[in-house]
């Protein structure tokens, strides 16, 4: 209905434009006398103006045109159907009324209709485009992006994130290796630059995602383009090769990027930390666990500050060398040491310690995985128990500045091997903060959306092979943090430090695991339950439904910082400890079991018991038992 009405309200303005046309058209011919003398003419004239040009405007389809995109094609047709429309019309005239016409009547008719039509149209685009830029304007446009390619492809992408008036993409700049595009104007954008450009327009611009819009390149040619674009801190998409599309080798669902902070259900914080971090600059700084999601994160962000000498710990030589190669490329004059090291070895850690010494500690050296660490938990006690009172001690014993220990909401009320274990390296850090010269304290946070290990990564391969997607149990919640808004939190925390706080991070809301999985698939292009399957298949030991961020003897009080408070203190003698953690060490002997008693004397809200029995038990029983403890 909109459609038709849309056409007739076109209609009428044109049958106006043209009897206006041809009433200018008489008067410049023959003044104001032309009524009097060529009044049958005019008219007759006039009408077959008005009938002739609708019907060849109709039957060139130009009344089912979006004008919002018209272009050089939609003006040709125009001139074609009118230009059929008002020969007709005069022929008609001087074949059945008057053969005195004026050829140049004719003529003025056809330019004055197509200034008129013609203007119309492309007044409206555009004011349509002027509104929907201003949209796009006062939108909450969260991410500035640089187009790689000023050709068809590249405008055509300018045009569309220009005409979207929900648009998180804002155009800001093109770059191209044709010298004469430099410094002109594709719909408004210039292009600024070649390739060689990219990393400092990047800075200048604060552009947050790159577009390769060049799909006729070769993969040989775009692999420099792509290799310029890492070295930036900006994400990058590559435009692919369309005859793929067409052709089935590629579908466009391949190529769509979640961003992670889409999943949050809240604004991602943001915060400036060259205050609040000027504690790390021309400082030695260890990062243990440097090769993992928050370690990694921790040497970027921390090398944005300029510390004296940056050391990055990890046991896995893969990891260590992927970052070492990042930092270096990004901050070449920066000194850095890669360190590979096993933070459960005291030798170790005292020879580098002693070498170093550090001032300031981030240990993020952790065994994380939940299920894993139940089938391992010998290992769990050595790396999370161990290997943090070994980096401790060291900080303790060569009198480092802070100790930072990164820890995890699963270690409040802790149903699993992983979460007693990083409580009991919560306990171990309190207990040197008493009477160390060293600020220890540790940060307790939730889930990291896109870490390895999350279930983002997991959902994602799950997605792409075409589901189903497994989520444990339809009540199943977590609280969520992308890993730099995380790592920027742990920043701001270890500057508030006194000593002995475990500092608490405020996550937001709880989102449940099976409506992340739903919105996960929705971005990727499908529709859940109907393209992608979800599938529950029960909670896993040490799994518990929703985690907690306090125990229960821990009060909350806040800081200078909104989004960070601390639980209060408790400290266990370091005497008593020691002696406690011996007990465990011992245990290390024995089963599992003796080892789960073990870490049960040292945190007594260890809730494990259902897990222990011999017999065997499938996982849907054991969510079941877990239930009941929620």
């Amino acid at each position: 209905m909109q459609t038709y009405k849309r056409i007739a309200v076109l209609m009428c303005l044109d049958a106006l434009l043209a009897g206006m046309s041809t009433i200018l058209a008489y008067y410049l011919k023959y003044g104001s006398t032309w009524m009097i003398e060529y009044r049958i003419q005019s008219l007759s004239f006039g009408a077959l103006a008005i009938v002739l040009s609708i019907a060849c405007l109709y039957g060139f389809k130009l009344y089912n045109r979006v004008w919002e995109y018209a272009s050089i094609g939609e003006m040709y047709s125009l001139i074609k159907a009118l230009g059929l429309g008002i020969f007709l019309a005069y022929a008609g005239t001087w074949l059945f009324v008057d053969r005195e016409i004026s050829f140049s009547t004719m003529l003025w008719t056809f330019e004055t209709l197509l200034l008129g039509v013609g203007g119309v149209r492309f007044t409206w685009r555009m004011l349509r485009g002027h509104v929907i830029k201003q949209q796009v304007d006062d939108a909450v446009v969260t991410r500035n992006a640089m187009i790689v390619g000023a050709g068809s492809c590249g405008a055509l992408i300018v045009k569309e994130m220009m005409q979207q008036s929900s648009a998180r993409l804002k155009p800001i700049c093109f770059v191209d290796d044709d010298r004469t595009k430099l410094h002109c104007g594709v719909y408004g954008i210039q292009v600024e630059g070649s390739r060689h450009d990219i990393a400092e327009m990047v800075d200048r611009h604060h552009i947050d995602d790159i577009i390769i819009a060049i799909p006729s390149a070769s993969s040989e040619e775009l692999e420099p383009i792509v290799e310029m674009c890492k070295k930036t801190q900006a994400r990058v998409r590559v435009v692919p090769h369309l005859n793929d599309v067409i052709l089935g080798k590629l579908s466009i669902k391949d190529i769509v990027q979640v961003d992670v902070e889409e999943l949050l259900g809240r604004d991602p914080i943001r915060m400036d930390l060259v205050e609040a971090a000027s504690y790390v600059t021309k400082k030695t700084v260890l990062i243990t666990g440097a090769g993992g999601s928050i370690g990694s994160e921790l040497c970027r962000q921390i090398a944005l500050h300029q510390p004296n000498l940056l050391l990055m710990l990890g046991h896995g030589e893969n990891s260590i060398y992927l970052i070492e190669n990042e930092i270096r490329q990004k901050y070449p004059h920066m000194a850095i040491e890669t360190l590979i090291a096993d933070v459960q070895d005291m030798s170790r850690m005292d020879q580098l310690f002693n070498e170093y010494r550090p001032e300031i500690v981030f240990h993020a050296a952790a065994h994380k995985h939940v299920p894993l660490m139940e089938c391992n938990p010998a290992e769990a006690v050595k790396n999370n128990i161990i290997g943090t009172r070994n980096v401790a001690s060291c900080a303790d014993r060569y009198a480092a500045e802070r100790f930072v220990l990164i820890s995890t909401d699963k270690a409040v009320n802790p149903t699993s091997v992983m979460g007693a274990s990083k409580r009991i390296a919560e306990l171990i850090v309190q207990s040197f903060s008493k009477d160390s010269s060293t600020i220890f304290a540790a940060v307790r946070f939730g889930n990291v959306l896109g870490s390895r290990g999350s279930v983002i990564p997991h959902f994602r391969k799950q997605i792409m092979a075409g589901g189903p997607v497994t989520v444990t149990h339809p009540d199943m919640i977590r609280y969520f943090m992308t890993i730099p808004e995380a790592v920027q939190l742990v920043i701001q925390a270890g500057a508030l430090a006194d000593g002995g706080e475990v500092f608490v991070l405020d996550m937001g809301k709880p989102v449940k695991i099976v409506d992340l999985a739903r919105q996960l698939i929705r971005l990727s292009g499908y529709e859940p339950e109907i393209d992608i399957p979800i599938v529950y298949s029960g909670i896993r030991p040490g799994e518990k439904l929703f985690e907690e961020l306090l125990t229960d003897e821990e009060g909350l009080t806040s800081t200078m910082h909104e989004r960070i408070f601390i639980g209060k203190p408790s400290i266990i003698p370091k005497l008593v400890l020691d002696m406690q953690l011996i007990k465990l060490e011992q245990a290390l002997g024995g089963s599992d079991q003796i080892i789960r008693e073990g870490l049960r004397q040292l945190v007594p809200t260890y809730q494990m018991a259902q897990y222990e029995a011999k017999d065997k038990q499938t996982v849907t029983e054991v969510g079941e038992k877990q239930l009941s403890l929620v």
